[in-house]
């Protein structure tokens, strides 16, 4: 087998986690969190009992006790998903999570001579879906996102994906330095920077054009990132006035429509439910005589999850909870006329 080829499986194994691979196939959603589990409809056979698959998040495995009964590692999973060997399946997760087989291979070999073993990579941020937030490890909710150390300074800012299918206007996109990727780990998607409280870019999302094929996830985010950490848009939201109330949406897009029609205090939670350092954080800008207004999506994780938020936000501040009057009404849905009247009933 040519050297190229060769692929050390506990490397890949160690370096990659259900969470991520859940969230590659853009299943995560679908997952409600345990103490030490996620739990949800078996992906392997098209299954729809939300308790016949299991993750261990502490041991990274899973078990179908539905007609898969049976369950595996990380590589398992995938193998078993692409109907592909396990070799093949290592081979895949390098490509899908950019990693480095060679320096994997050389951590191996310095663990087995007896060096220093690297530590465990912590287990990826499920995106939220449920009222209750994954749970985190003390070490992990302590530890922020590093600042990168690059920028993706040559994308396409007038792609029609963000122009035409998002109505986005020239000045929002580059206010949100968002563009379409051609090369890299995001390449063929929208490349939206994630800015941590200080303004510096820790992450970037990418975001498939258009609808994506089964399997493939509207979104990626890079292997590792905590996404529960961050609140998208915090750096520009806490330099609004303080007597502006503070928006809690969903999405990046959202989030940037909302901006561009004029409500720039606005923050989006990436999915549906909001952790325990996201609520950390906006204790940390605002006060007892704070405004929040919880706008998620109109669908059920969007239900579950403003009612959550509201309890929790409740008790330290005023909290609004908006309710679409049309189903599966989004907040990137509102009209400029819309966002001022929603703004004006508040103020």
């Amino acid at each position: 087998m040519p050297k190229s080829q060769f692929v050390d499986f506990k490397s890949v194994k160690a370096a990659i986690t259900m969470e991520q691979v859940l969230q590659h196939y853009g299943l995560l959603d679908k997952f409600k969190p345990g103490a030490d589990s996620l739990n949800g409809p078996c992906p392997i056979h098209k299954g729809s009992n939300p308790t016949q698959f299991r993750i261990s998040l502490s041991k990274n495995i899973w078990n179908c006790f539905s007609e898969c009964k049976h369950g595996g590692n990380v590589l398992d999973f995938i193998a078993e998903m692409e109907k592909c060997s396990i070799h093949a399946a290592a081979l895949k997760a390098i490509e899908w999570f950019n990693l480095n087989p060679e320096a994997m291979a050389a951590s191996a070999d310095k663990t087995e001579a007896g060096e220093s073993k690297p530590p465990a990579p912590k287990s990826a941020t499920r995106p939220a879906s449920s009222p209750k937030p994954a749970p985190t490890s003390a070490s992990e909710s302590n530890v922020p996102n590093a600042p990168l150390k690059f920028r993706l300074d040559k994308l396409e800012r007038q792609h029609p994906y963000l122009t035409e299918q998002r109505g986005l206007k020239p000045e929002t996109i580059m206010d949100f330095g968002i563009g379409f990727c051609s090369k890299g780990m995001m390449t063929d998607r929208i490349a939206i920077p994630i800015h941590n409280a200080k303004g510096e870019v820790v992450a970037y999302a990418g975001r498939f054009v258009g609808e994506p094929p089964e399997g493939t996830p509207k979104y990626k985010l890079p292997p590792g990132f905590r996404k529960s950490q961050e609140l998208f848009n915090i750096d520009r939201a806490i330099k609004e006035p303080a007597d502006l109330p503070l928006v809690i949406v969903e999405g990046f897009f959202d989030a940037m429509k909302l901006y561009q029609h004029g409500c720039r205090k606005v923050v989006a939670i990436m999915g549906a439910t909001l952790s325990t350092a996201q609520e950390e954080l906006i204790r940390q800008h605002t006060n007892r005589h704070s405004h929040i207004i919880v706008m998620l999506d109109e669908n059920e994780a969007g239900k579950a999850g403003r009612e959550d938020i509201a309890c929790r936000l409740s008790k330290f501040c005023f909290v609004r909870v908006n309710q679409f009057s049309q189903p599966d009404m989004e907040p990137e849905h509102l009209t400029v006329e819309e966002v001022q009247q929603l703004m004006e009933g508040v103020l």
